[in-house]
């Protein structure tokens, strides 16, 4: 490709739609992880290697940049000459420090980012992060040892690194660098190299209850006439997943989906056929992975009613009355549990093999129907 025809690739480390991790000043909901890195911090227990760890959209990559600006703006130790300063009771940082105005400008030479790069063409993202990128952090960490200070870095997400890739950061991790972090965010810890884990502590980040998720919702973008229950409920507490529903007008998607099955068992076909016809077409990709996802959610939901009893927060008008309908016992339970198990089965592997995407809903809706019959 010649350097003409270069395309500006998306950054996979930002939620689209939202503010960047490095820009976000406040962590919400997350203080009994803060407090468990400050803790390690004064008293002299810093570990060279720390995995976040929890739900996608949480707010791991946040609290990453929260301790990358913490880090690099704690003081030299001066040696005991003037006595030794209050433990910090915060990761909070002054937005004015140069550090902190180089971070937001992306242009701190203390931090290095991990993440996943071009692929082999030049014209999109690679699948995974790739052994190239960890031989960048290699002679980041060459050049910028001379320099002296802490260094800082962050692998966003150490889920998407290839084996070879993982391999080459394990070395680096089993002999850490002096004066060097390792952030490792990850969403699914278990799929990592035990070796990795073991060299790593973790700082396990929660799910968002509805109050912590407005005020998230509020600092990532103007929430005050937002949902945020329904939000809150239909993300399963993570910011990340409640701003891409925000995005692709997933409420309003999830709203329509409880309405249409609302008229069950009697499925209302035409109200079907034009919900299947609206995710059509390159331009509705990802309404079309949402909706899928939206299905598989409803089923779920539908099936933890019957055990639990009445949805406590509904993600739309009417859906508690349904649930109670259609699954009104333990035994209706295991039945729509297996349909959601079967119809989550279904729906990757039409889309690993690109089915067309009205005839793959339309087949899930058709089933759903059969099973409230």
């Amino acid at each position: 490709m010649s350097k003409k025809d270069e395309v500006d690739l998306p950054d996979p480390t930002q939620v689209a739609g939202a503010p960047h991790p490095r820009d976000t000043l406040r962590l919400v909901g997350q203080a009994r992880a803060e407090a468990g890195f400050l803790e390690a911090f004064s008293t002299g227990r810093m570990h060279h290697g720390w995995l976040l760890t929890g739900p996608r959209g949480v707010g791991k990559a946040t609290l990453a940049w929260r301790i990358a600006r913490f880090l690099l703006t704690q003081p030299a130790d001066d040696g005991g000459l003037f006595g030794a300063p209050p433990p910090p009771a915060s990761l909070d940082t002054d937005p004015e420090h140069p550090v902190c105005r180089r971070i937001y400008a992306g242009s701190e030479p203390g931090v290095f980012v991990l993440k996943r790069g071009a692929n082999a063409t030049g014209t999109g993202l690679s699948q995974d992060i790739r052994v190239d990128e960890v031989r960048k952090l290699k002679s980041f960490l060459h050049l910028s040892a001379t320099e002296g200070g802490r260094r800082i870095v962050i692998v966003d997400s150490a889920d998407e690194m290839n084996t070879q890739a993982a391999n080459a950061l394990l070395k680096l991790l089993e002999e850490p660098p002096a004066r060097v972090t390792f952030l490792l965010i990850s969403h699914q810890p278990a799929g990592l190299l035990p070796t990795i884990r073991s060299r790593c502590r973790e700082l396990r980040l929660d799910t968002l209850a509805p109050d912590a998720m407005a005020e998230a919702l509020l600092a990532a973008e103007d929430g005050a006439d937002l949902n945020t229950a329904a939000l809150a409920t239909l993300s399963g507490g993570s910011v990340g997943e409640a701003i891409r529903l925000l995005n692709l007008d997933g409420l309003a998607s999830y709203e329509k989906l409880v309405a249409l099955f609302s008229t069950l068992p009697q499925l209302d076909r035409v109200r079907a056929l034009a919900l299947a016809d609206s995710i059509t077409g390159k331009a509705n990709e990802a309404r079309y992975d949402l909706l899928l996802g939206l299905i598989e959610l409803f089923l779920a939901r539908l099936a933890r009613a019957g055990v639990t009893g009445p949805l406590p927060i509904e993600g739309a008008p009417g859906e508690a009355k349904l649930a109670a309908r259609l699954c009104p016992d333990a035994y209706a339970a295991m039945k729509w549990a297996a349909v959601h198990q079967r119809l989550g089965a279904r729906a990757r592997h039409g889309r690993g093999v690109n089915l067309d995407p009205a005839a793959l809903v339309m087949d899930m809706l058709l089933e759903i129907t059969a099973a409230a019959s």
